[in-house]
């Protein structure tokens, strides 16, 4: 019985320090997450703001906004379950390179067209793979 206390002792004394780089880390993530939303935020403010002095709404602008809210949305989901879905990265990627895509038009040649439009293809290919395989193989 004495052995399986100092065991245990020695067990949680050799993970004193592993606990706390964890908490560390945990703490560091958390502040890192609070900057992100705020900026996110602030970004989002003074674009509506711009779009108020121009009086007027163009698709990138809510391109722009839409960008802004995924960016949100993975920030909340991340705080909520502690797990960052692979999958809203990969949606803000094509919406960031469709955005690109529709600014940019008339100033990209028509090779840097199709690299644009192939890599959204291969993104939401990937999308698709990922879903198959978290419904498919999936433990849960």
């Amino acid at each position: 019985m004495e052995e399986k206390q100092v065991n245990s002792y020695t067990q949680r004394t050799l993970n004193r320090p592993e606990r706390l780089l964890k908490r560390v880390i945990r703490g560091v993530v958390f502040i890192g997450l609070v900057i992100i939303a705020l900026a996110t935020v602030v970004a989002g403010i003074e674009e509506v703001a711009k779009m108020l002095v121009a009086q007027t709404v163009t698709l990138g602008d809510l391109l722009l906004l839409f960008l802004y809210l995924e960016v949100l949305a993975m920030v909340a989901i991340y705080l909520d379950s502690g797990k960052l879905p692979i999958r809203m990265p990969l949606y803000i990627a094509i919406v960031a390179l469709a955005r690109y895509l529709i600014l940019d038009m008339k100033s990209l040649s028509e090779w840097e067209m199709i690299a644009i439009a192939g890599t959204i293809t291969l993104i939401t290919l990937s999308i698709l793979i990922l879903r198959y395989t978290s419904a498919n193989f999936s433990k849960n």
